[in-house]
């Protein structure tokens, strides 16, 4: 069989994609990520021991909607949240769901009231649908707030959404986890917020307070937003009229509402002003949660000698993935989004297995990796081979480590 035999059934699918619309191209892309993803989750699933209510070699449904977080979240949308803190022996606040925010199992809920099914069927294929659907937005949102970094490099958009979909952890896209919502909403405030919408970015932001704790790296992104009209229109480049300005000034006000609404909420329920945090702490390996104070501490306990070093190279990628060439390329709001959220990031989050898949809402920093080579085709294409194979690496590593839960001898605690 000749090579050009060969090689012809991935140039008529290539074809095929390119004569699709913009958003069937990414919905192109995607899916075949999802198959990839779809096939280790299965293979986990093959080597997952019994635990709670997942028998051994679970189904995919069983696995992907009732393993780790999903329980939670199964346990929100069928009974919904205590109406007290739990609280152990030692008279601490005990692990519990008001750690979880309400918007995904809720949504979950109301198409199981319609389909009639289970939650383990529903939860999944909800998350799958909602990843393909923040897919679309992501792709739009890059072609849209990065301009020159797709005059750069041709193609960065749809680049992009395969950078995503191919992250070490995005089959958590596709299980009972807030991820792919958070994504879907996360790219529609940024579009928003360029295209200067910003009534619907108010409304795509309140509904982020209810799904994620990402409020205040928002507000620093409407910040730089707002800076840069401000400065436009005194340098005369444009026109800054009154309702921009109460547009801006309303969108402030909501994400901070966002910022603190389901932490008032909880507290309101529970009857305890700060029940929220006590909630939080009682996930974290140090339960005050001070701002940055977890870095020292896990720094230590996972790095021991290293942890100076090793903090050090973390901070040394982040500058590097916000200050080289094609991170300047990106669009001000995008530029600023995963640089503030990464900051928060440390500021609050403990390092750990959850930070990895924490940070696919960084996903204009997968524009960044895709636009570092501009030059001629070939080097393009080459570049973004090593970058996909690396990563579909790393997503084997990350699926058949983190996501097979081995009970220990003491399970359950």
């Amino acid at each position: 069989m000749s090579g050009a035999s060969l090689a012809s059934p991935t140039a008529r699918a290539v074809d095929a994609v390119r004569r699709l619309p913009p958003w069937g191209q990414a919905l192109a892309v995607w899916a075949a990520t999802r198959v990839v993803s779809t096939v280790l989750l299965l293979v986990a699933a093959s080597r997952q021991e019994a635990v709670g209510a997942v028998p051994a070699r679970p189904s995919y449904w069983q696995a992907t909607g009732l393993l780790f977080d999903g329980d939670w979240y199964r346990r929100i949308a069928e009974e919904g949240y205590p109406a007290s803190l739990p609280v152990g022996a030692d008279g601490l606040v005990q692990q519990n769901a008001w750690a979880f925010y309400p918007l995904f199992p809720g949504l979950v809920r109301l198409v199981m009231e319609v389909t009639r099914g289970p939650w383990e069927v529903v939860a999944p294929l909800t998350a799958t649908a909602l990843g393909a659907a923040a897919a679309v937005v992501v792709r739009r949102c890059v072609e849209r707030g990065a301009p020159r970094a797709c005059a750069a490099r041709p193609g960065l958009p749809l680049v992009a959404v395969l950078l995503v979909g191919v992250f070490p952890t995005a089959p958590v896209l596709g299980v009972a986890y807030t991820e792919s919502l958070a994504l879907l909403l996360v790219a529609a405030t940024l579009l928003l917020l360029v295209e200067r919408r910003y009534g619907a970015a108010a409304l795509a932001v309140l509904l982020l307070g209810l799904t994620r704790s990402v409020a205040p790296p928002v507000a620093a992104v409407v910040l730089v937003h707002a800076v840069v009209r401000v400065v436009a229109a005194r340098r005369g480049r444009e026109a800054l009229r009154p309702r921009d300005v109460g547009g801006l000034l309303g969108l402030g006000a909501v994400t901070a509402v966002s910022a603190v609404a389901w932490p008032a909420v909880c507290g309101l329920v529970v009857g305890e002003a700060d029940a929220y945090l006590q909630t939080q702490g009682a996930w974290r390996g140090v339960r005050e949660v001070t701002p940055f104070g977890a870095i020292g501490y896990a720094s230590r306990f996972w790095l021991g000698d290293w942890a100076v070093p090793g903090v050090a190279a973390a901070v040394a990628l982040l500058a590097a993935a916000v200050l080289v060439p094609a991170a300047w390329r990106l669009g001000p709001e995008l530029h600023a989004w995963p640089a503030a959220y990464v900051v928060y990031l440390a500021a609050v989050v403990e390092p750990g297995s959850s930070l990895a898949r924490f940070l696919l809402l960084a996903f204009p920093l997968a524009a960044v990796t895709g636009g570092l080579v501009t030059g001629p085709p070939w080097a393009r294409r080459l570049a973004l081979a090593a970058v996909v194979a690396l990563s579909l690496a790393l997503q084997v590593v990350w699926t058949l480590e983190i996501w097979v839960f081995t009970p220990p001898a003491d399970w359950p605690p």
